[in-house]
């Protein structure tokens, strides 16, 4: 188990990283940042993309209500990873890892995400 600092250092961490923001997507507030000179502006771009998808996978899906686990954009520059952190007491959490798109493995990427959040998860 491991707390929110740890959780953005290891996720800082990672081959390739630039930066990270971790967010609480409800009032689109960031939690705390890496690398980032503006992490609330860069919280608030975040909520918006991540409710953007939402609202329109849901529109899109037969069921009509979707859940997000995980979402890759690319850019002509990085990939950003965003994935979604269901916490035990506080509700979901955001985090958005922006990666150099030469330096970095996107799958090796995604997949230690998905392990240092579950550390975090189980917090």
């Amino acid at each position: 188990m491991i707390g929110i600092e740890d959780c953005l250092s290891e996720v800082m961490s990672i081959p390739g990283a630039l930066d990270a923001v971790l967010v609480e997507p409800v009032s689109g507030m960031a939690v705390m940042g890496s690398g980032l000179p503006d992490p609330a502006r860069s919280a608030a771009g975040l909520t918006e993309t991540f409710r953007a998808a939402l609202e329109g996978i849901a529109l899109a899906s037969p069921e009509g209500t979707v859940r997000i686990d995980n979402m890759i954009i690319t850019t002509e520059t990085s990939h950003h990873l965003i994935k979604t952190i269901e916490m035990v007491f506080d509700g979901p959490l955001l985090i958005c890892l922006r990666l150099d798109l030469e330096r970095s493995n996107l799958a090796l990427a995604q997949w230690r995400l998905g392990t240092i959040t579950d550390q975090l998860m189980a917090h």
